[in-house]
């Protein structure tokens, strides 16, 4: 190997580690004192699942753990919705489908659809929201002005109390809590969403519905 070839790898290299450190950076980086995110939680105390993780199924006899870490406004996180639906209705008698918040930086109503959707979930309607947030999404998707009026209208949609969603989306414990979802996410590198664990494992997302699904298959026939 010629010395200006060595030389072109060691940059690329050097390159690809300063891309990590920025895209953890823009994680971290604090933009306000309302929206910053806390720190990562330690090299081993981060779980893709947790007792109070919102969970889609909950199976009688649980044989698989599949967890998406996930952004309201990401598009990719739409795309992948109606594959998650359909294993969810295929499926959700033996896999335990667990949805997490991971609202990305580059996002300007990802935390605030994050924050609504657990209001809604203080009252039971954590399915609802979610769903409603995905149907909708198109619609508020990339608008650099605040929807928290939009989704204010869609917790009226679910019948919601509306007293008690306005006092639980100005609740820090309701943004903490989308903040405890993200802490767990930064402390097993996830850099963007969806990202999926299968069993605590993470795996790279399948491109389509029968590849998702033939993965699903090969784990539950061990």
């Amino acid at each position: 190997m010629t010395k200006s070839k060595k030389n072109l790898l060691a940059l690329a290299a050097v390159v690809a580690i300063l891309a990590a450190a920025f895209g953890t950076f823009l994680l971290v980086k604090p933009e306000d004192p309302a929206t910053a995110t806390a720190p990562p939680l330690a090299a081993g105390e981060a779980r893709a699942v947790r007792e109070d993780s919102h969970r889609l199924t909950t199976p009688a006899r649980s044989e698989l753990t599949l967890v998406e870490f996930l952004d309201f406004e990401c598009e990719a996180c739409g795309a992948v919705h109606p594959t998650v639906e359909r294993l969810r209705e295929e499926y959700g008698d033996r896999v335990t489908f667990v949805a997490r918040y991971f609202p990305m930086p580059g996002h300007r109503n990802s935390r605030t659809a994050a924050v609504a959707v657990e209001a809604a979930a203080q009252q039971g309607k954590f399915e609802d929201m979610y769903k409603k947030m995905f149907a909708t999404q198109k619609e508020w998707g990339e608008l650099q002005n605040s929807q928290a009026d939009l989704f204010r209208t869609y917790a009226e949609q679910l019948g919601l109390d509306m007293n008690t969603y306005d006092t639980a989306v100005k609740d820090p414990a309701t943004e903490e809590r989308v903040k405890a979802d993200q802490r767990d996410g930064m402390g097993l590198n996830v850099q963007g969403t969806p990202t999926f664990f299968l069993d605590g494992q993470r795996i790279q997302t399948p491109r389509t519905y029968e590849a998702f699904k033939a993965l699903i298959d090969e784990r539950l026939a061990k």
